[in-house]
């Protein structure tokens, strides 16, 4: 049967980016879960960020990442949930949590690193045949910040 998404071109990228992402996110929990490795794919991203700071609240990871501030507080939930991050209130503003990564963090990154770095280079491997497509990944992403989607649609139904 010929792919649906394939056949609407433009019409579903959003879609096929969005199956791309799903499928890469579902085959990397399984591999975790495998593996014994209790943490989340998203994961990564947090647990470099506190690597590089040291400690952080929510608002600066968003900002950081460029998420929302209910996605980072969704992936810290868990984090500590499990383990590995500690909070601490700021002593300057009590209504802010600081985060730091706890010694559970610290005792299993580099196992955890392994895999991340294993997981960059299937990447790079899938990516081999597109060189070029982290830059116009980026070039993308720019033009989306500068004008977002719906902005751009609201202009096209003016003309």
């Amino acid at each position: 049967m010929k792919d649906f998404l394939i056949a609407l071109e433009y019409e579903g990228i959003t879609s096929r980016l969005k199956r791309l992402s799903d499928t890469l996110l579902y085959s990397t929990k399984d591999l975790y879960k495998s593996e014994g490795l209790d943490i989340d794919p998203n994961w990564n991203l947090i647990f470099r960020l506190l690597q590089e700071h040291n400690e952080l609240t929510i608002t600066e990871m968003a900002d950081t990442l460029q998420f929302s501030h209910p996605a980072v507080i969704k992936i810290v939930k868990k984090m500590k949930k499990r383990g590995y991050i500690h909070s601490y209130a700021d002593k300057d503003d009590k209504r802010k949590q600081v985060l730091s990564l706890t010694n559970k963090a610290h005792k299993h990154i580099k196992t955890f690193e392994a895999y991340w770095a294993a997981g960059t280079e299937v990447v790079e491997d899938l990516l081999a045949d597109s060189p070029n497509l982290l830059d116009e990944l980026t070039k993308i992403e720019e033009k989306v910040n500068q004008l977002d989607y719906k902005q751009r649609v609201l202009l096209k139904l003016e003309k």
